[in-house]
């Protein structure tokens, strides 16, 4: 049975709803609730239960990083086999990492960073070619292209 033969249409309005319109009010779930017509801590329940199946992998804001001064860039790396583990772990023990992959390509890894200014941003890549030893490809993006991708669960 997949992921989304185990929801039911509750499961999946709910999942609509969070996509896009997660209720901003002291109790979420209790407006989650009253959209679906059940309890609060039902909601509360079948979002949990989706999280702990994996099926919700993260729960929280999208910030538009540029209106709030932050600076962000693409950086590539060609970490060695033998380096992997470790630089993995560096990169994605850092709070401005939103996304890191490993890729079959000469650069092997591929990560977004975030910062409060573009000076820090540089201070952090320097960081890890620092204590790491792999060079570091900046690649700040010149034009920010956003798409907006919503998966629609209900039919």
């Amino acid at each position: 049975m997949s992921q989304t033969e185990s929801m039911d249409l509750i499961d999946k309005k709910l999942l609509d709803i969070i996509q896009t319109d997660f209720p901003l009010v002291p109790r979420p779930y209790e407006e989650l609730g009253r959209k679906l017509g059940i309890s609060e801590e039902e909601a509360l329940s079948r979002v949990k239960s989706m999280k702990e199946r994996k099926i919700i992998r993260r729960l929280g804001a999208n910030f538009q990083s540029a209106r709030l001064g932050f600076r962000s860039t693409l950086c590539g790396a060609h970490v060695p086999e033998e380096k992997l583990d470790a630089f993995i772990a560096d990169v994605n023990a850092l709070p401005g990492v939103t996304h890191n992959y490993l890729r079959n390509h000469e650069f092997n890894i591929w990560f977004t960073l975030i910062g409060p200014s573009w000076e820090d941003v540089c201070a952090t890549i320097a960081g890890i070619e620092e204590r790491t030893g792999v060079s570091v490809m900046n690649l700040p993006a010149e034009k920010l292209f956003k798409i907006r991708v919503d998966f629609q669960m209900e039919e």
